[in-house]
C-alpha cells in the first residue's frame, strides 16, 4: 500500500489526537508506539528521497526547444 505524504500527515494527526483523548495508559502506548515506527519510516523515506536526489548528476547544460520555429 502506498500513501502519500497527505495521508501520512492525517494519520499522524489521527494518532496525536488519538494519544491524547484517550484515558487507557496501555492504549495511549500503543498509539505512541504506532506514531513513532510511522515517524521513522517518514523520515526514512525523505532521507532516501534526498539522497536519490543528490546523487542525481547535472552537467550544466540545458536544451530549450522552440516550439515557434515556424512562424518565421
Amino acid at each position: 500500500m502506498n500513501f502519500t505524504s497527505h495521508d501520512i500527515s492525517v494519520i499522524e494527526k489521527a494518532l496525536r489526537f488519538a494519544v491524547n483523548e484517550e484515558t487507557n495508559t496501555l492504549k495511549q502506548n500503543e498509539y505512541r508506539e504506532v506514531l513513532s515506527k510511522l515517524q521513522n519510516i517518514s523520515m526514512e523515506a525523505m532521507k532516501r528521497a534526498s539522497i536519490a536526489t543528490d546523487d542525481m548528476q547535472v552537467d550544466g547544460f540545458r536544451l530549450d526547444y522552440d516550439d515557434s520555429s515556424y512562424l518565421y
